[in-house]
C-alpha cells in the first residue's frame, strides 16, 4: 500500500514539476525568427525591417520586479546610449487577462514616467515569445546584421531581485556580445540562463 501511494506523490511531483509552457529556444548562429508586432503607439515594427543592423530583443513586463530593477538602473538606456546604431526592441508576451498587462494608456505611462526611448511592443498572444523560447522577463536576445542570434540569456550576472555586485564585479553580457561582435571576435559566452519572472503566457 505504501508502494503505492509513494508512486502516486511521485507522479503528482513530476506533474508539478512539468513547465506550465513548452517552450523551443532559438539556436544561436539560426535566423532570428522574423515578426511584425505594433507598438504602444499602434506602429508596426517587424525585424525584417532591421537587416543590416545589430537588434536587442528584450522580453520584457513591466510588472517584473527584475525588470523594474533593470529600468530604475536605466541598464537598457545605457546600452541603447552606447549603440546609438543598434535597435532595441521591447517585446512583451503578457497576455491581456493577466493582471500585469497594461493598456496602451497604461503603457505609455509607464513609459514616459521610465524615460524609456525604445520601442515596447505587444506580443499578448505570446507567438513571438514562444518562437523565440523566451522564458523570462528579462530575456535577452542579440540578433547580427545577418539576421542571426549571437547570443542569449541574462542581461547580467547579477540575479537577484536587487543589484547584490559591486558595479565593477557585474558583467553586462549584451554589451559584451555587442563589443566582441562589433570587434569581429566570437561572442563568450553566447548563452547563458536567464533570470527573472516567468513570461505570462496565455
Amino acid at each position: 500500500m505504501m508502494g503505492r501511494y509513494a508512486k502516486i506523490l511521485g507522479i503528482f511531483a513530476l506533474i508539478l514539476a512539468m513547465p506550465v509552457a513548452v517552450v523551443a529556444a532559438v539556436a544561436n548562429g539560426s535566423k532570428a525568427p522574423d515578426f511584425k508586432l505594433t507598438d504602444i503607439d499602434g506602429k508596426a515594427h517587424a525585424l525584417s525591417d532591421l537587416e543590416g543592423k545589430y537588434v536587442v530583443i528584450e522580453f520584457t513586463n513591466p510588472g517584473c520586479p527584475y525588470v523594474q530593477k533593470h529600468t530604475k538602473a536605466g541598464t537598457i538606456a545605457k546600452l541603447a546610449a552606447k549603440y546609438p546604431d543598434v535597435a532595441f526592441l521591447g517585446v512583451n508576451s503578457t497576455n491581456a487577462d493577466h493582471k500585469d498587462y497594461l493598456t496602451p494608456e497604461e503603457y505609455k505611462k509607464w513609459v514616459a514616467d521610465k524615460h524609456l526611448v525604445h520601442p515596447q511592443l505587444y506580443d499578448t498572444d505570446g507567438a513571438v515569445g514562444q518562437a523565440y523560447g523566451a522564458k523570462t522577463t528579462p530575456h535577452m536576445f542579440v540578433v547580427n546584421p545577418a539576421g542571426e542570434v549571437i547570443y542569449q540569456g541574462a542581461i547580467d550576472n547579477d540575479a537577484g531581485v536587487v543589484f547584490g555586485k559591486d558595479e565593477d564585479e557585474i558583467v553586462n553580457y549584451v554589451d559584451a556580445a555587442l563589443t566582441a561582435a562589433k570587434a569581429g571576435k566570437t561572442v563568450d559566452p553566447a548563452q547563458t540562463k536567464p533570470y527573472g519572472c516567468s513570461v505570462k503566457y496565455k
